[in-house]
């Protein structure tokens, strides 16, 4: 028998570790709620996890098996139940956080002192971290060079899930500290979730994926920054959790890629631009980016708490609780910017451009540091990735890999009437502009007092001139640079 720990890739299909495990089965799942990595967590993740947790737990039991549920150090608990099993060895996936991989590392120290065997795989990601290099053999720190050779890489094929009978029952295995329920958000020490957390499983994850598959990512490139359209998968935190693996839905992607016109003859070419070819290839660019921040974040596990790029003087960023506040309660008097943060609130959960939107508002109008504007997203995000989220903060912030150069600075009145033209969008998350023509709501920081009190009473006026703090920003950072 050996052990599979289930972490970030809670499902059986195209599981590479548990393939493995299962080749050489049988094969008793186990997760270990580990309160140092609980520590930091939030209700909407735990609450997307559980749910996920729940889902992955009624596939075991329709093989046969069932998932076994301990709370503890896993240091002290996977040596113990492969002990107590009998488990030849203990299979995980990889993750690539500077705290998962301390953790993984003392794990394997411990099944070594037990004298048991150990086995991890990369999995989450196509192309493991420092295996696409610059010609110099270091991490690429520019985007477009790394898709060049990340796009022309061969990809695996999905990995089969496990078949019945090579699942253990738990049941039927020795009395070990263990349970095959799941704690509830309460037992965990967490409050339920202000948001509405998306579902989550494999199931779910599958038809997101397919409904996707079938129209929308052939309009990818021209609808995915309206947040007001269904132009986007909503597979984040599918992909952060893992109840779909990466080769899956790379296999989709080239699935619609080749139900389409304009897909170039020659190998590494790229699709004519406005064809439906040219939409896919875009949405896979995207899971590319995922790829990249974990190849940055593998290479540079600091990144989550300092600035990637050096400046010569410190960012004097600014302390502005009343500032901070009005951001997360989307009360800044920036429509665009107020729709987005209540969206994240109330469903854990934000449209990509509006992530950017947000993130140059809080470093570059606000002049606050990125990695309050991260903390938050930590907070209230069902999808928040260490890496994807350190690498879109920082590159708002001017401080990160291939980042925003610090001189263009987002007009959040010209993104949201660029990109929610007829407020549809506004008005879902701020009612107090529903009754606003359109023209007013994207040129609210033009209105006189009187204007907004008559317009829209309830809804605050801008608390800071971009105009004006677009010029403090520029001049922050030119300070920073050391410039005369």
């Amino acid at each position: 028998m050996n052990v599979h720990w289930h972490r970030r890739d809670l499902r059986l299909s195209d599981n590479r570790a548990l393939a493995e495990a299962a080749a050489d089965g049988p094969v008793l799942p186990v997760f270990v709620f580990d309160p140092e990595i609980l520590a930091h967590a939030s209700p909407p993740r735990v609450a997307f996890m559980l749910d996920a947790l729940e889902s992955l737990r009624a596939d075991y039991r329709k093989l046969g098996g069932d998932l076994l549920v301990v709370r503890g150090d896993p240091r002290e608990e996977l040596p113990r139940i492969a002990d107590a099993y009998d488990a030849e060895a203990v299979f995980w996936n990889r993750d690539y956080s500077g705290l998962a991989r301390e953790r993984d590392s003392e794990v394997r120290l411990a099944l070594d002192d037990a004298a048991i065997s150990r086995a991890a795989y990369h999995d989450a990601v196509h192309h493991e971290p420092g295996s696409i290099r610059t010609n110099k053999g270091e991490h690429y720190s520019v985007y477009t060079y790394f898709w060049k050779k990340w796009r022309d890489r061969e990809k695996d094929a999905p990995y089969d899930a496990p078949s019945e009978g090579e699942i253990a029952a738990p049941d039927d295995a020795p009395d070990v500290p263990g349970t095959t329920a799941l704690p509830t958000l309460a037992d965990l020490g967490f409050d339920e979730p202000e948001a509405d957390v998306p579902p989550a499983g494999t199931e779910v994850a599958r038809d997101l994926l397919a409904d996707f598959c079938e129209e929308a990512i052939f309009r990818y490139a021209d609808e995915r920054d309206y947040p007001a359209e269904d132009g986007t998968s909503r597979l984040s935190a599918q992909l952060k959790w893992g109840t779909i693996g990466i080769r899956e839905v790379w296999a989709a992607t080239e699935e619609a890629m080749s139900r389409t016109e304009g897909v170039p003859d020659d190998e590494g070419a790229e699709p004519e631009e406005g064809t439906e070819a040219a939409s896919v290839r875009e949405f896979q660019s995207q899971l590319a980016w995922r790829e990249f921040y974990a190849h940055v974040l593998s290479a540079r596990p600091d990144v989550v708490s300092r600035n990637y790029k050096s400046y010569e003087n410190d960012i004097e960023w600014r302390e502005d609780p009343e500032a901070l506040a009005a951001w997360k309660e989307g009360k800044t008097g920036y429509p665009i910017v107020d729709a987005a943060m209540r969206q994240l609130r109330e469903e854990a959960y934000m449209h990509n451009r509006l992530r950017m939107v947000v993130a140059s508002f809080l470093t570059k109008d606000l002049l606050l540091d990125w990695r309050e504007g991260y903390d938050w997203f930590r907070e209230k995000l069902a999808d928040h990735d260490t890496g994807n989220d350190t690498g879109g903060w920082q590159w708002a912030a001017s401080t990160g890999t291939d980042a925003q150069p610090y001189f263009r600075i987002f007009n959040p009145m010209t993104q949201g009437e660029r990109y929610d033209p007829d407020c549809e969008f506004i008005k879902q998350y701020v009612p107090e502009l529903e009754d606003a023509y359109p023209e007013d709501v994207h040129g609210w920081h033009e209105l006189s007092d009187a204007e907004r009190e008559r317009i829209a009473p309830d809804y605050p006026a801008p608390i800071v001139d971009h105009a004006k703090r677009r010029e403090e920003a520029i001049a922050m950072f030119e300070d920073a640079r050391g410039d005369d």
